[in-house]
């Protein structure tokens, strides 16, 4: 990853010249390395393994970044000075430098493509530990609640704006996250609403007309839970997902195999805040408290109810299109953090979180084993899409071409879509550049950089390698005997 340097003088970032990644002296890279047998053999001597799509993520993480699994030639143009890349591992679970880049590039993608410059304003559900359950282990249950949750939702920008849904609408777009602070498996959904509602005009080629809503109140904030959460429950019991019970409330049907055994329990215990594995299993994970307690403050956007909690204090203005970004880049963010992992003397990690909790707990510990039981409990289901599009920004809305940036979305018959108009994903270089002002395409002479060669065979990738190494070493050093001879 890039390296910035400090500006003492002006305290402002400067980037310097691109270095190569290397995920191996990471203490993540480390400890997944070390341990990752360790968990497969302790769950199989305990009748568990893990799905194969779990253990692919571990795998490939085990490769990312990794010159001996494959990388790209890039040449300078000019001086034909020539540099290795690294292929990724793309995946979504715990892969820090992966989760970074996919950050950057939806990020991007919704503040330069698809958010129109209108305010905006973020709502952000919890809910209860098991629905958090159903929602890792079932993701059709939880498409079908975000569903209510956005009819709920939008619904009450339409009343605000004193309209009808026949008459207005509204979008938004959802990023589902999958992670609290401390590691702990907590499926939620942040959603970035229009601060209002779009009018249709009478014309279907002009643009919508846009109302403004003011903030919600804290008693809107309640009665939009209660009636959210009402909803949820009576959906999930009618559908069978969930069974009601009158002392705690809702019970997860069982297991289906054993596959599935061994995620439910890992899950579980990630949600509750416990130890997966070991002889302390089933008891609490130990944190420590380095901060007085604080109390709860009174908050004017945020409601609770059994086990749910709506927040939506979070806005940006219709051009502040910097703090968009700010807050799009947080609700993508990656799992996992490289700067809050330590070691403690006795081999067990430690994880800094990232905001104290009100009892004053900073940090938690974990055994390594437990640790990646940890990270084994994010990885997502696979083809389980964490981004959706709501309302006029859905795919299929009639309003899609009119509202977004980039006029995505269907289009009148004698409409056409120049190249320029359609997206195409963010390279790895304008990731980079995007984040850390580093242009990877031009050389430090002032070349262009291009890619002249990937290299994916085993053969070639170890010779070259090895010639590497040997050059690095430079020649051998003969002794004076051998000299004279």
């Amino acid at each position: 990853m890039p390296v910035l340097l400090a500006n003492r003088d002006c305290s402002i970032a400067v980037a310097a010249r691109h270095e190569r990644h290397r995920p191996e002296q990471t203490l993540l890279y480390q400890i997944v390395q070390r341990h990752y047998p360790s968990l497969l053999a302790e769950l199989e001597d305990q009748g568990h393994t893990l799905p194969n799509y779990v253990q692919r993520e571990f795998e490939d993480y085990l490769k990312c970044g990794r010159l001996e699994h494959g990388f790209l030639r890039i040449r300078c143009e000019a001086c034909h000075a020539e540099k290795m890349v690294a292929f990724s591992c793309k995946r979504r679970g715990f892969c820090p430098s992966c989760g970074a880049k996919r950050m950057v590039e939806s990020a991007a993608l919704l503040v330069d493509e698809v958010l129109p410059h209108l305010p905006m304003r973020q709502w952000v559900l919890s809910v209860p530990y098991p629905l958090r359950f159903l929602f890792a282990r079932e993701p059709k249950a939880m498409g079908k609640v975000l569903g209510i949750v956005y009819r709920t939702l939008a619904g009450h920008l339409v009343r605000q704006a004193g309209l009808t849904r026949r008459t207005a609408q509204t979008g938004a777009v959802t990023l589902i996250q999958r992670f609290g602070s401390a590691l702990n498996l907590n499926v939620h959904l942040h959603m970035l609403f229009l601060d209002g509602v779009y009018v249709p005009t009478t014309d279907p080629a002009l643009v919508p007309v846009f109302h403004s809503v003011p903030a919600p109140t804290a008693a809107q904030l309640q009665r939009l839970l209660e009636r959210m959460s009402q909803r949820i429950g009576r959906y999930l019991e009618r559908s069978g997902w969930l069974q009601q019970d009158e002392e705690s409330g809702y019970l997860q049907l069982d297991a289906l195999d054993e596959e599935s055994a061994c995620m439910d329990r890992l899950r579980g215990h990630s949600i509750t805040y416990r130890i997966a594995l070991g002889r302390h299993a089933g008891k609490k994970a130990f944190t420590l408290q380095t901060l007085p307690v604080t109390e709860s403050p009174s908050e004017a956007h945020l409601a609770r109810t059994n086990g749910f909690s709506l927040h939506a204090g979070v806005w940006a203005g219709a051009n502040d299109r910097a703090k968009l970004e700010r807050i799009c880049r947080y609700i993508a963010r990656p799992a996992v953090s490289h700067e809050r992992i330590t070691l403690t003397e006795c081999g067990h990690v430690r994880y800094t979180l990232k905001t104290p909790y009100r009892d004053g707990t900073t940090h938690v510990y974990f055994n390594p084993l437990d640790f990646l039981a940890r990270l084994a409990a994010l990885v997502p289901k696979p083809r389980v899409n964490l981004t959706r599009f709501h309302g006029v920004f859905a795919p299929n809305s009639k309003l899609r071409s009119r509202v977004t940036l980039s006029g995505r979305g269907k289009r009148p018959p004698q409409a056409t879509q120049t190249p320029s108009e359609r997206h195409q994903a963010m390279t790895w270089a304008q990731r980079l550049k995007r984040v850390f002002q580093i242009d990877v395409a031009q050389c430090e002479c002032g070349g262009k950089v291009r890619i002249i060669a990937s290299i994916e065979a085993q053969t070639t990738i170890h010779q070259i390698l090895e010639h590497l190494e040997r050059h690095a070493r430079g020649p051998p050093v003969q002794s004076p005997a051998t000299r004279q001879h």
